[in-house]
Protein backbone atom coordinates (compact mmCIF):
# COMPACT_ATOMS: atom_id res chain seq x y z
CA UNK A 1 0.00 0.00 0.00
CA UNK A 2 1.24 3.15 -0.57
CA UNK A 3 0.44 7.07 0.03
CA UNK A 4 -1.90 7.49 -3.20
CA UNK A 5 -3.62 4.54 -2.17
CA UNK A 6 -4.46 5.88 1.21
CA UNK A 7 -5.26 9.37 -0.26
CA UNK A 8 -7.92 7.72 -2.64
CA UNK A 9 -9.10 5.16 -0.94
CA UNK A 10 -9.48 6.12 2.59
CA UNK A 11 -12.14 7.83 5.06
CA UNK A 12 -10.15 10.18 7.61
CA UNK A 13 -12.24 11.62 10.60
CA UNK A 14 -10.92 14.94 11.17
CA UNK A 15 -12.65 17.74 14.03
CA UNK A 16 -12.41 21.62 14.17
CA UNK A 17 -9.04 22.93 15.77
CA UNK A 18 -8.77 23.81 19.40
CA UNK A 19 -5.58 26.02 19.92
CA UNK A 20 -4.84 24.76 23.30
CA UNK A 21 -2.30 21.64 22.46
CA UNK A 22 0.57 22.06 20.11
CA UNK A 23 -0.14 22.22 16.63
CA UNK A 24 1.75 20.26 14.20
CA UNK A 25 4.10 21.60 11.87
CA UNK A 26 1.52 21.88 8.14
CA UNK A 27 -1.02 24.08 10.80
CA UNK A 28 1.69 26.59 11.78
CA UNK A 29 2.64 26.81 8.01
CA UNK A 30 -1.35 27.33 7.55
CA UNK A 31 -1.30 30.22 9.97
CA UNK A 32 1.54 31.34 9.03
CA UNK A 33 0.22 31.40 5.20
CA UNK A 34 -3.19 32.94 6.37
CA UNK A 35 -0.73 36.13 8.49
CA UNK A 36 0.71 36.61 5.10
CA UNK A 37 -2.35 36.58 2.95
CA UNK A 38 -3.98 39.68 5.33
CA UNK A 39 -0.92 41.31 5.54
CA UNK A 40 -0.79 41.60 1.07
CA UNK A 41 -4.67 42.06 0.89
CA UNK A 42 -5.44 38.93 -0.35
CA UNK A 43 -7.68 35.87 1.44
CA UNK A 44 -7.69 32.21 1.03
CA UNK A 45 -10.60 31.55 -1.34
CA UNK A 46 -12.71 28.01 -0.93
CA UNK A 47 -14.56 26.15 -3.69
CA UNK A 48 -17.28 23.88 -2.56
CA UNK A 49 -18.72 21.82 -5.48
CA UNK A 50 -21.93 19.79 -4.69
CA UNK A 51 -22.76 16.84 -7.53
CA UNK A 52 -26.45 16.09 -7.72
CA UNK A 53 -25.89 12.32 -8.82
CA UNK A 54 -28.74 10.49 -10.58
CA UNK A 55 -29.95 14.01 -13.04
CA UNK A 56 -31.91 16.58 -11.18
CA UNK A 57 -35.06 17.36 -13.03
CA UNK A 58 -33.83 21.21 -13.29
CA UNK A 59 -37.08 22.26 -15.35
CA UNK A 60 -38.87 21.54 -12.11
CA UNK A 61 -36.12 22.59 -9.71
CA UNK A 62 -35.55 26.37 -11.74
CA UNK A 63 -39.33 26.43 -13.49
CA UNK A 64 -39.60 28.10 -16.40
CA UNK A 65 -43.55 29.40 -15.49
CA UNK A 66 -43.53 31.86 -18.58
CA UNK A 67 -42.81 28.93 -20.84
CA UNK A 68 -46.67 27.81 -22.14
CA UNK A 69 -45.18 25.01 -23.41
CA UNK A 70 -43.76 23.93 -20.00
CA UNK A 71 -47.19 23.25 -18.60
CA UNK A 72 -48.92 21.81 -22.09
CA UNK A 73 -45.94 19.23 -21.92
CA UNK A 74 -46.34 18.59 -18.16
CA UNK A 75 -50.35 18.17 -17.44
CA UNK A 76 -49.92 16.35 -14.12
CA UNK A 77 -45.71 17.83 -12.95
CA UNK A 78 -45.90 21.40 -13.57
CA UNK A 79 -45.76 23.39 -10.77
CA UNK A 80 -48.05 26.49 -10.50
CA UNK A 81 -47.61 30.00 -12.07
CA UNK A 82 -46.80 32.08 -9.27
CA UNK A 83 -49.72 33.03 -6.97
CA UNK A 84 -51.85 30.67 -8.57
CA UNK A 85 -51.70 27.54 -6.56
CA UNK A 86 -52.42 26.58 -3.01
CA UNK A 87 -49.85 28.39 -0.42
CA UNK A 88 -46.64 26.76 -0.52
CA UNK A 89 -47.30 24.65 -3.54
CA UNK A 90 -46.65 27.72 -6.26
CA UNK A 91 -43.77 28.66 -8.56
CA UNK A 92 -41.32 31.40 -6.39
CA UNK A 93 -41.14 33.78 -9.05
CA UNK A 94 -37.27 35.41 -9.67
CA UNK A 95 -37.23 37.58 -12.87
CA UNK A 96 -41.26 37.53 -14.40
CA UNK A 97 -39.97 34.12 -16.51
CA UNK A 98 -38.00 32.05 -14.02
CA UNK A 99 -38.38 30.92 -11.08
CA UNK A 100 -37.67 28.36 -8.21
CA UNK A 101 -39.81 25.51 -6.92
CA UNK A 102 -41.16 26.13 -3.63
CA UNK A 103 -38.89 23.45 -1.60
CA UNK A 104 -36.21 26.00 -2.61
CA UNK A 105 -37.72 28.70 -0.24
CA UNK A 106 -34.56 29.27 1.47
CA UNK A 107 -32.81 30.49 -1.96
CA UNK A 108 -35.08 33.26 -2.49
CA UNK A 109 -33.13 35.81 0.24
CA UNK A 110 -29.89 34.27 -1.28
CA UNK A 111 -31.16 35.99 -4.96
CA UNK A 112 -32.48 38.76 -3.33
CA UNK A 113 -29.12 39.35 -2.13
CA UNK A 114 -27.43 38.90 -5.55
CA UNK A 115 -25.34 36.35 -4.15
CA UNK A 116 -26.80 33.82 -5.93
CA UNK A 117 -26.87 32.77 -9.81
CA UNK A 118 -28.21 30.53 -12.06
CA UNK A 119 -26.84 29.23 -15.28
CA UNK A 120 -29.70 27.45 -17.32
CA UNK A 121 -29.45 25.21 -20.55
CA UNK A 122 -26.10 24.15 -19.29
CA UNK A 123 -24.52 20.51 -19.47
CA UNK A 124 -22.09 18.41 -21.31
CA UNK A 125 -22.02 18.31 -25.06
CA UNK A 126 -21.78 14.50 -25.23
CA UNK A 127 -25.31 12.87 -25.91
CA UNK A 128 -25.02 10.36 -23.45
CA UNK A 129 -28.19 9.21 -21.56
CA UNK A 130 -25.65 6.58 -19.37
CA UNK A 131 -26.08 7.97 -15.76
CA UNK A 132 -22.14 6.48 -15.15
CA UNK A 133 -20.83 7.80 -18.14
CA UNK A 134 -22.41 11.49 -18.16
CA UNK A 135 -20.87 11.32 -14.60
CA UNK A 136 -17.61 10.34 -15.59
CA UNK A 137 -17.57 13.04 -18.09
CA UNK A 138 -18.56 15.81 -16.06
CA UNK A 139 -16.49 14.80 -12.89
CA UNK A 140 -12.98 14.25 -15.63
CA UNK A 141 -14.15 17.38 -17.63
CA UNK A 142 -13.51 15.06 -20.86
CA UNK A 143 -16.84 14.71 -22.29
CA UNK A 144 -16.65 11.71 -25.14
CA UNK A 145 -13.30 10.76 -23.55
CA UNK A 146 -13.27 7.76 -21.10
CA UNK A 147 -9.59 7.60 -21.07
CA UNK A 148 -8.86 10.40 -18.62
CA UNK A 149 -7.14 9.31 -15.82
CA UNK A 150 -7.81 12.17 -13.36
CA UNK A 151 -10.35 14.55 -12.01
CA UNK A 152 -10.73 18.46 -13.15
CA UNK A 153 -10.12 19.73 -9.96
CA UNK A 154 -7.35 17.55 -9.11
CA UNK A 155 -5.08 18.55 -12.16
CA UNK A 156 -6.66 22.22 -11.20
CA UNK A 157 -4.33 21.39 -8.14
CA UNK A 158 -2.14 20.09 -10.11
CA UNK A 159 -1.54 23.33 -11.97
CA UNK A 160 -0.48 25.01 -9.21
CA UNK A 161 2.44 22.48 -8.78
CA UNK A 162 3.92 20.76 -5.63
CA UNK A 163 3.64 23.36 -2.95
CA UNK A 164 6.10 21.90 0.45
CA UNK A 165 4.04 23.95 2.50
CA UNK A 166 0.70 23.11 1.27
CA UNK A 167 -1.98 21.78 4.45
CA UNK A 168 -2.74 18.33 4.29
CA UNK A 169 -6.58 19.31 4.02
CA UNK A 170 -6.36 21.68 0.95
CA UNK A 171 -9.02 19.39 -0.77
CA UNK A 172 -11.30 17.31 1.20
CA UNK A 173 -14.10 15.05 -0.25
CA UNK A 174 -17.07 14.72 2.34
CA UNK A 175 -17.63 11.39 0.57
CA UNK A 176 -16.68 7.26 1.80
CA UNK A 177 -14.65 7.47 -1.25
CA UNK A 178 -12.55 10.04 -3.21
CA UNK A 179 -14.66 11.13 -6.02
CA UNK A 180 -13.52 10.96 -9.98
CA UNK A 181 -13.13 14.92 -9.72
CA UNK A 182 -10.34 14.56 -7.14
CA UNK A 183 -8.56 11.70 -8.61
CA UNK A 184 -5.43 11.95 -9.59
CA UNK A 185 -1.57 12.57 -8.60
CA UNK A 186 -2.50 15.66 -6.72
CA UNK A 187 -3.50 14.60 -3.01
CA UNK A 188 -6.54 14.85 -1.82
CA UNK A 189 -8.77 13.39 1.13
CA UNK A 190 -11.98 11.34 1.78
CA UNK A 191 -13.61 11.93 4.98
CA UNK A 192 -16.50 9.81 5.46
CA UNK A 193 -17.95 11.63 9.09
CA UNK A 194 -15.51 13.60 11.46
CA UNK A 195 -17.51 11.88 14.68
CA UNK A 196 -16.10 8.16 13.66
CA UNK A 197 -12.29 9.09 13.94
CA UNK A 198 -11.73 5.62 11.93
CA UNK A 199 -9.76 4.91 8.77
CA UNK A 200 -11.38 3.05 5.50
CA UNK A 201 -9.01 1.55 3.47
CA UNK A 202 -11.09 -1.45 1.85
CA UNK A 203 -10.55 -4.90 2.69
CA UNK A 204 -7.49 -3.72 4.37
CA UNK A 205 -9.47 -2.07 7.34
CA UNK A 206 -8.68 -4.55 10.19
CA UNK A 207 -5.40 -4.35 9.76
CA UNK A 208 -4.39 -0.70 9.37
CA UNK A 209 -6.60 0.60 11.81
CA UNK A 210 -4.15 3.08 14.08
CA UNK A 211 -0.80 1.01 11.82
CA UNK A 212 -0.37 3.58 8.80
CA UNK A 213 2.12 5.40 10.80
CA UNK A 214 4.08 2.08 10.34
CA UNK A 215 3.55 1.72 7.37
CA UNK A 216 5.09 4.85 5.81
CA UNK A 217 8.09 4.52 8.52
CA UNK A 218 8.81 0.80 6.88
CA UNK A 219 8.48 2.90 3.41
CA UNK A 220 12.19 3.89 3.56
CA UNK A 221 12.65 4.96 0.15
CA UNK A 222 9.16 6.88 0.06
CA UNK A 223 9.95 10.45 -1.53
CA UNK A 224 6.10 11.15 0.26
CA UNK A 225 7.24 9.45 3.44
CA UNK A 226 7.30 12.71 5.33
CA UNK A 227 4.39 14.20 3.75
CA UNK A 228 2.30 11.03 4.80
CA UNK A 229 3.11 10.95 8.50
CA UNK A 230 2.62 14.72 8.60
CA UNK A 231 -1.16 14.08 7.71
CA UNK A 232 -1.31 11.49 10.55
CA UNK A 233 0.17 14.40 12.48
CA UNK A 234 -2.54 16.45 11.25
CA UNK A 235 -5.08 13.36 12.31
CA UNK A 236 -3.91 13.03 15.94
CA UNK A 237 -3.72 16.87 16.26
CA UNK A 238 -7.48 17.39 14.86
CA UNK A 239 -8.76 14.52 16.65
CA UNK A 240 -8.29 15.51 19.89
CA UNK A 241 -11.16 18.02 20.18
CA UNK A 242 -15.03 16.81 20.26
CA UNK A 243 -16.11 17.62 16.77
CA UNK A 244 -19.77 17.31 18.86
CA UNK A 245 -18.88 20.86 20.29
CA UNK A 246 -19.55 22.79 16.97
CA UNK A 247 -21.93 24.41 17.22
CA UNK A 248 -23.95 26.42 13.53
CA UNK A 249 -23.43 30.19 13.53
CA UNK A 250 -26.37 32.53 13.12
CA UNK A 251 -29.22 30.69 13.70
CA UNK A 252 -28.44 27.91 10.82
CA UNK A 253 -30.18 24.67 11.15
CA UNK A 254 -28.83 21.53 8.87
CA UNK A 255 -31.31 19.01 7.82
CA UNK A 256 -30.51 15.67 9.96
CA UNK A 257 -28.86 13.55 6.92
CA UNK A 258 -25.67 12.38 5.62
CA UNK A 259 -25.97 15.63 3.31
CA UNK A 260 -26.88 17.95 5.96
CA UNK A 261 -23.79 16.62 8.11
CA UNK A 262 -21.42 16.79 5.23
CA UNK A 263 -22.13 20.60 4.44
CA UNK A 264 -22.07 21.04 8.41
CA UNK A 265 -18.65 19.26 8.38
CA UNK A 266 -17.27 21.88 5.53
CA UNK A 267 -18.56 24.49 7.28
CA UNK A 268 -16.32 23.28 10.17
CA UNK A 269 -13.25 22.82 8.21
CA UNK A 270 -13.76 26.31 6.74
CA UNK A 271 -13.88 27.70 10.26
CA UNK A 272 -10.79 25.81 11.55
CA UNK A 273 -8.34 27.49 8.84
CA UNK A 274 -6.50 23.83 8.34
CA UNK A 275 -6.27 25.14 4.79
CA UNK A 276 -8.76 23.65 2.94
CA UNK A 277 -9.11 25.66 -0.86
CA UNK A 278 -12.22 22.50 -2.18
CA UNK A 279 -14.48 20.86 -0.71
CA UNK A 280 -16.69 18.47 -2.49
CA UNK A 281 -19.81 16.52 -0.94
CA UNK A 282 -23.38 14.73 -2.95
CA UNK A 283 -26.61 13.93 -3.13
CA UNK A 284 -28.28 11.59 -4.75
CA UNK A 285 -31.94 10.54 -5.45
CA UNK A 286 -32.84 12.45 -8.29
CA UNK A 287 -33.81 9.54 -11.09
CA UNK A 288 -37.27 10.44 -11.12
CA UNK A 289 -38.73 8.43 -13.89
CA UNK A 290 -42.12 7.71 -11.49
CA UNK A 291 -44.30 9.18 -9.44
CA UNK A 292 -41.82 12.34 -9.52
CA UNK A 293 -44.45 14.83 -8.26
CA UNK A 294 -44.67 19.12 -8.39
CA UNK A 295 -44.78 20.93 -5.39
CA UNK A 296 -45.11 17.90 -3.17
CA UNK A 297 -44.02 14.45 -3.98
CA UNK A 298 -40.60 12.90 -4.42
CA UNK A 299 -39.04 15.38 -6.27
CA UNK A 300 -39.97 17.85 -3.56
CA UNK A 301 -38.40 15.73 -0.78
CA UNK A 302 -35.05 15.94 -2.17
CA UNK A 303 -35.22 19.51 -2.88
CA UNK A 304 -35.81 20.45 0.17
CA UNK A 305 -32.85 18.59 1.47
CA UNK A 306 -30.41 19.71 -1.11
CA UNK A 307 -32.03 23.68 -0.73
CA UNK A 308 -32.40 23.18 3.23
CA UNK A 309 -28.17 22.06 3.65
CA UNK A 310 -27.04 24.92 1.46
CA UNK A 311 -28.95 27.43 2.65
CA UNK A 312 -28.19 26.42 6.10
CA UNK A 313 -23.99 26.44 5.01
CA UNK A 314 -24.70 29.91 3.69
CA UNK A 315 -26.09 31.29 6.71
CA UNK A 316 -23.41 29.57 8.98
CA UNK A 317 -20.52 30.49 6.72
CA UNK A 318 -21.99 34.11 7.31
CA UNK A 319 -19.47 36.65 6.23
CA UNK A 320 -16.78 33.89 4.83
CA UNK A 321 -18.87 33.69 2.57
CA UNK A 322 -16.86 36.78 0.57
CA UNK A 323 -14.27 33.76 0.16
CA UNK A 324 -16.18 31.22 -0.67
CA UNK A 325 -18.67 29.87 -3.94
CA UNK A 326 -20.82 27.17 -4.00
CA UNK A 327 -20.76 25.60 -7.56
CA UNK A 328 -23.87 22.82 -7.97
CA UNK A 329 -23.52 20.18 -10.79
CA UNK A 330 -26.24 17.24 -12.07
CA UNK A 331 -25.18 14.96 -14.89
CA UNK A 332 -28.21 15.95 -17.40
CA UNK A 333 -31.69 16.93 -17.41
CA UNK A 334 -35.03 15.26 -17.64
CA UNK A 335 -37.27 15.31 -20.51
CA UNK A 336 -39.56 18.26 -21.08
CA UNK A 337 -42.58 16.34 -21.57
CA UNK A 338 -43.55 14.39 -18.35
CA UNK A 339 -43.52 10.24 -19.28
CA UNK A 340 -46.67 7.53 -19.14
CA UNK A 341 -45.69 6.89 -15.24
CA UNK A 342 -45.87 10.75 -14.22
CA UNK A 343 -42.44 10.86 -14.20
CA UNK A 344 -39.36 12.64 -16.03
CA UNK A 345 -37.22 10.46 -18.18
CA UNK A 346 -33.60 11.30 -18.90
CA UNK A 347 -32.15 14.07 -20.86
CA UNK A 348 -29.71 16.89 -21.91
CA UNK A 349 -28.93 20.75 -20.25
CA UNK A 350 -29.97 21.31 -17.19
CA UNK A 351 -29.22 24.31 -14.86
CA UNK A 352 -26.52 25.05 -12.30
CA UNK A 353 -26.39 27.43 -9.06
CA UNK A 354 -23.64 29.25 -8.24
CA UNK A 355 -23.81 31.02 -4.70
CA UNK A 356 -21.20 33.21 -3.21
CA UNK A 357 -19.81 36.83 -2.34
CA UNK A 358 -18.24 37.75 -5.60
CA UNK A 359 -21.35 36.01 -8.06
CA UNK A 360 -23.48 38.37 -10.16
CA UNK A 361 -26.59 36.71 -8.48
CA UNK A 362 -30.12 37.99 -8.83
CA UNK A 363 -29.86 37.35 -12.89
CA UNK A 364 -30.42 33.81 -14.93
CA UNK A 365 -27.45 33.51 -16.97
CA UNK A 366 -26.95 31.57 -20.31
CA UNK A 367 -29.58 31.85 -23.73
CA UNK A 368 -32.89 29.99 -23.28
CA UNK A 369 -33.19 28.04 -26.07
CA UNK A 370 -36.80 27.83 -25.32
CA UNK A 371 -39.04 24.94 -24.82
CA UNK A 372 -41.10 24.09 -28.51
CA UNK A 373 -40.82 21.14 -30.02
CA UNK A 374 -38.77 22.70 -32.33
CA UNK A 375 -36.58 23.64 -30.16
CA UNK A 376 -35.98 20.93 -28.38
CA UNK A 377 -32.93 18.35 -28.34
CA UNK A 378 -33.63 15.06 -30.57
CA UNK A 379 -37.35 16.75 -30.08
CA UNK A 380 -37.37 15.84 -26.34
CA UNK A 381 -34.93 17.66 -23.82
CA UNK A 382 -33.84 20.98 -23.04
CA UNK A 383 -31.17 21.65 -25.90
CA UNK A 384 -27.51 23.12 -24.10
CA UNK A 385 -26.24 25.99 -24.87
CA UNK A 386 -23.39 26.39 -22.39
CA UNK A 387 -21.00 24.17 -22.24
CA UNK A 388 -20.53 23.03 -18.63
CA UNK A 389 -16.36 23.30 -18.88
CA UNK A 390 -17.15 27.21 -19.51
CA UNK A 391 -19.16 27.86 -16.19
CA UNK A 392 -16.24 25.08 -14.60
CA UNK A 393 -13.26 27.42 -16.45
CA UNK A 394 -14.43 30.68 -14.95
CA UNK A 395 -14.70 29.47 -11.46
CA UNK A 396 -11.31 27.71 -11.67
CA UNK A 397 -9.90 30.93 -13.13
CA UNK A 398 -11.79 33.58 -10.92
CA UNK A 399 -12.38 32.31 -7.91
CA UNK A 400 -9.69 30.12 -7.54
CA UNK A 401 -6.76 31.55 -9.38
CA UNK A 402 -5.89 28.75 -12.35
CA UNK A 403 -3.71 30.24 -14.64
CA UNK A 404 -3.72 27.37 -17.43
CA UNK A 405 -6.87 26.34 -18.33
CA UNK A 406 -5.63 24.06 -21.22
CA UNK A 407 -3.97 21.86 -18.54
CA UNK A 408 -7.63 21.83 -16.79
CA UNK A 409 -9.83 21.25 -19.21
CA UNK A 410 -7.72 19.48 -22.54
CA UNK A 411 -8.75 19.27 -25.43
CA UNK A 412 -11.03 22.49 -24.72
CA UNK A 413 -10.51 26.15 -25.52
CA UNK A 414 -12.35 27.07 -21.96
CA UNK A 415 -11.83 30.62 -21.16
CA UNK A 416 -12.03 32.38 -18.06
CA UNK A 417 -13.71 34.97 -20.60
CA UNK A 418 -15.98 33.08 -22.66
CA UNK A 419 -18.85 32.69 -19.78
CA UNK A 420 -18.18 36.44 -18.47
CA UNK A 421 -20.34 37.27 -16.37
CA UNK A 422 -21.35 34.77 -13.53
CA UNK A 423 -18.54 36.14 -11.34
CA UNK A 424 -17.15 39.37 -10.76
Amino acid sequence: MNRRFFLKSSSVALASIGLATAAPSFLQRTVLAQGRERITGGRRKTLIAIFQRGAVDGLNMVVPHGEKSYYEFRPTLAIAQPKKGAAGESVIDLDGFFGLHPALAGFKPIWDAKRLAIVQAAGSPDNTRSHFDAQDYMESGTPGLKSTDDGWLNRFLQTQGADPQASPFRAVALTQNLPRVLQGRAPALAISNLNDFTIRAGQYSAAVQGSFEDIYEQAAGDALKGTGKETFAAINFLKRVNPAQYKPENGAQYPRTQFGNSLLQIAQLIKAGVGLEIAFTDIGGWDTHINEGNARGQLALRLTEFGQGIAALYQDLGQRMDDVVILTMSEFGRTARENGNRGTDHGHANAMFIIGGAVRGGKVHGEWPGLATDKLYEGRDLALTTDFRDVFGEVAAKHLGAVDLKRVFPSYNASATKFRSVLG
